[in-house]
């Protein structure tokens, strides 16, 4: 079974962020747990971390909704870049639009769409799917 060593949050809303880490920390979901308030933030850092060989995060919660650089711009960015491992990258928005969920359907780095609030057995559901691979 695989092990979650690092878990990446990208989110602007600082209460989101703040209840996501401690469901992800009652799942027992990761070692640890990185937050970027925006994609643009989230991708000049971890594209230092990759020049620099260190440990980049097995999954990724992103938001499309955020100032700067919104979740589909970091996605598109991003998924240029080439990465020693596969990072699960999962949506999670509180946008129920069909064509946010389709267009997230459609795009090859994205593993699914989850609608906020994240509930536990979500949590739950996204650490069995990467740890069973």
């Amino acid at each position: 079974m695989k092990k979650i060593d690092l878990a990446c949050i990208i989110d602007d809303d600082p209460i989101f962020v703040f209840g996501t880490k401690k469901i992800l920390q009652t799942a027992h979901f990761s070692e640890d747990i990185i937050v970027y308030n925006n994609g643009a933030e989230a991708l000049n850092n971890l594209k230092t971390i990759i020049s620099k060989g260190e440990k980049l995060p097995d999954v990724i919660l992103l938001d499309i909704n955020m100032p700067i650089m919104d979740g589909w711009q970091f996605l598109e960015s991003f998924s240029k870049i080439k990465t020693v491992k596969k990072i699960h990258i999962y949506i999670v928005s509180s946008s129920q639009d069909p064509e946010d969920i389709e267009r997230a359907k459609n795009h090859k780095a994205v593993d699914s769409y989850v609608i906020k609030p994240v509930a536990l057995n979500e949590i739950i559901r996204i650490a069995e799917e990467i740890r069973a691979e």
